[in-house]
């Protein structure tokens, strides 16, 4: 949709802001918590804005810049086209995980949807010289998550975080990519494409003004809205200084969980994730793990909208739309069953089933037991 001509004037004064030089998200924050809103701001004067944030940043906001009023213009333009987004503070689809970090962007640039960002998610992030093996890892755990309803959340580098977008792409929750360019750009280049295919079911996202080109000094600001934006963070492979080791702690600061991947003694790109379970991150073995973790941060309806095993008043809820889940519960009965039994009576591949037995224990329709059983819960 495409911006409307309201928006533009009050999007206009955010946009100033944040691309006035030296001005970052912590001094915007300082100035908004000081003045209000950015029209309060710049009506605020040299004298006062000086006292808060000094005379060459005060001046450099109030002074005439023709590069600037440029670059606010072609944002603008930007944002009218369909499926493009300027999400500022004070706007109501403003993700409100992210409000509670320590210094949210004042704009954030989205291509897709922005109430994707918004909905039940976990970050997914790992080593970019990931093994064969954590490239699976990280597309057989985005998948099922994905499946169970949360939404996969990475960077959109090579190695572990593109293999978590594409398992994520393949399920209805989706995938959003936080990136350490404009949301023009792409890096690397090749996933172009990639990025086309997440914008179109979830959503591209940054806080970097278009045009901005891949800097090493951009990717651990992109990282923090990576761990931000998500209930938990899960890191697949990573080396001792590794980025994604950013990521986890400031998931950690941000208050949320952290988890791990445990892989051979003798890998590098294992011992950053050993590094973390020492320190306190949860050893995760398999997707089941990841949802025990967070079935408290996801509540009772796991914050999806779905109907549980039962309605308010006890009554059982209606058979799984999907005929293939109704068969599966029809294979389950009433007594309690492995995945192997499972696999025997519906003739289905362990995998597929494993997704569908986690989709079905997230709509409380069935419980897993402690020795790996499933049973029924209606």
């Amino acid at each position: 949709m495409p911006l409307p001509a309201g928006a533009r004037d009050t999007s206009a004064p955010w946009l100033r802001l944040i691309l006035t030089q030296g001005l970052g998200p912590a001094t915007v924050r300082r100035l908004l918590e000081a003045f209000g809103l950015p029209e309060d701001v710049l009506a605020a004067g040299h004298s006062k804005l000086s006292a808060a944030i000094g005379a060459p940043r005060a001046h450099a906001l109030l002074a005439s810049d023709p590069a600037r009023d440029e670059a606010v213009a072609t944002t603008l333009d930007w944002a009218q086209a369909d499926h493009h987004h300027l999400l500022c503070l004070d706007d109501p689809r403003y993700p409100p995980r992210l409000l509670e970090i320590a210094d949210p962007p004042p704009v954030l640039f989205v291509r897709g949807d922005p109430a994707a960002l918004s909905r039940p998610s976990i970050a997914i992030v790992g080593s970019r010289h990931a093994t064969q093996a954590g490239l699976g890892h990280a597309r057989d755990f985005a998948r099922a998550l994905g499946e169970a309803g949360l939404t996969v959340v990475s960077g959109l580098a090579q190695g572990i975080d593109a293999a978590a977008h594409e398992g994520a792409l393949q399920t209805p929750a989706g995938t959003l990519a936080v990136m350490g360019t404009g949301v023009d750009r792409a890096y690397p280049p090749r996933h172009r494409p990639l990025a086309d295919a997440i914008a179109a079911s979830g959503a591209v996202l940054t806080e970097l003004p278009l045009g901005t080109e891949a800097q090493r000094h951009n990717f651990p600001r992109r990282n923090r809205l990576i761990a931000g934006l998500a209930l938990a963070t899960l890191v697949v492979e990573a080396a001792r200084q590794s980025g994604s080791l950013i990521t986890a702690r400031q998931a950690l600061e941000s208050g949320r969980e952290v988890m791990a991947i445990p892989g051979s003694i003798h890998s590098p790109v294992a011992k950053g994730c050993h590094q973390l379970i020492r320190e306190g991150a949860k050893l995760v073995e398999s997707a089941e793990d990841v949802l025990v973790e967070l079935r408290a941060a996801l509540g009772p309806t796991r914050e999806r909208g779905k109907t549980g095993a039962t309605g308010p008043s006890g009554q059982s809820a209606p058979e799984p739309a999907d005929p293939a889940d109704r068969d599966l519960l029809k294979a389950l009965g009433f007594d309690p069953a492995d995945l192997d039994t499972l696999v025997e009576r519906t003739g289905r591949p362990a995998g597929e089933l494993g997704a569908r037995l986690l989709a079905l224990e997230m709509e409380d329709r069935i419980e897993r037991l402690v020795d790996g059983r499933f049973v029924r819960r209606s």
